[in-house]
């Protein structure tokens, strides 16, 4: 097994974006290898605290290791972010001058082939961000319906060939159980036109894609969360969130743009009459993105968006 390793995308302007208070309370819901909450913690010299959030073992010892130093100011814990209120309420802090999520996949678990998030190494069907959890990706490939297969490579992976794709894959289990990664590269291969093959990058990452996030509950555990969060903060507190795709990126600017302007009422009233109050603004009307260096530098940095809220 490869040593954890992530390269954070948009350090800089992530961490600046949270306008860090020396003395304030911050949260890394998404740890990783710890490299944002390593810039965090440097900047809390003023009897801060930092709570760092994590569902991958891997990723917690590795945190762990690099943030050894700064023991007195960061706490790690083993959840997912969508837990944060409740592990912020059992800690009795009742809110928080900046949370900071970064939605991709680690280097470490996209190298790591036996996790089985990667198409282009043979592996196991598993793609569980927690290991401890039961169900696989190898679950949902040889257990779902072809309507729900369809379904979540339509929704999740934007795949224009779904239906084609879970019609094969229905087709292929039917003989013998679809058991690595590999094995589900060749039947999607299989279901796609060669000329839809040659475009979009690799013919597997959508199903992929979809998979991840169907088995993580993913993008509902950030639209479910989101509110939440912006609730939690402090006034002047920030909400900084990397994206990685469009679905993720969607429901985080609705979201932010809710929480600044929740008014419902119908376009032709004069005055606001539903009482609903705004939480703040959004700091980045257009996302911030990954500069020509770091995206030179780091080819998964490419698809990365930062947005940012601050609570009013």
């Amino acid at each position: 097994m490869s040593e954890f390793s992530h390269t954070s995308v948009l350090l800089v302007p992530a961490v600046e974006g949270l306008a860090i208070r020396p003395d304030g309370v911050y949260v890394d819901g998404t740890l990783g290898g710890g490299g944002h909450s390593l810039e965090i913690a440097k900047r809390l010299t003023g009897g801060g605290k930092l709570i760092g959030i994590d569902r991958d073992q891997a990723a917690i010892e590795a945190a762990g290791s690099r943030l050894a130093a700064y023991r007195d100011r960061v706490e790690i814990v083993k959840a997912n972010y969508g837990e944060m209120a409740d592990i912020l309420s059992r800690r009795g802090i009742p809110g928080v001058d900046g949370i900071l999520l970064d939605l991709g996949v680690s280097s470490y678990q996209l190298d790591t082939f036996e996790r089985g998030f990667s198409y282009r190494e043979d592996a196991p069907l598993d793609m569980r961000m927690d290991r401890e959890e039961e169900q696989t990706a190898y679950d949902i490939v040889n257990g779902y319906s072809e309507e729900e297969l369809a379904r979540i490579l339509r929704e999740y992976g934007e795949e224009k060939c779904a239906s084609a794709i879970a019609r094969r894959i229905v087709k292929e289990r039917e003989k013998a159980p679809i058991c690595t990664t590999l094995e589900l590269v060749e039947v999607i291969r299989s279901a796609m036109p060669l000329k839809m093959q040659r475009t979009g990058g690799h013919p597997a990452k959508r199903t992929f894609q979809a998979l991840r996030i169907e088995l993580n509950r993913e993008l509902s555990v950030l639209s479910d969360s989101l509110d939440t969060m912006i609730g939690l903060l402090n006034p002047g507190g920030r909400l900084c969130v990397i994206t990685f795709h469009s679905l993720e990126d969607r429901i985080v600017k609705q979201a932010f743009r809710t929480a600044e302007n929740p008014c419902i009422c119908p376009k032709q009233f004069p005055v606001c009459v539903c009482g609903r109050k705004s939480l703040g603004q959004v700091v980045t009307r257009k996302a911030i993105l990954p500069s020509e260096e770091e995206m030179e530098a780091n080819s998964r940095a490419r698809s990365a968006k930062l947005r940012i809220f601050s609570r009013g």
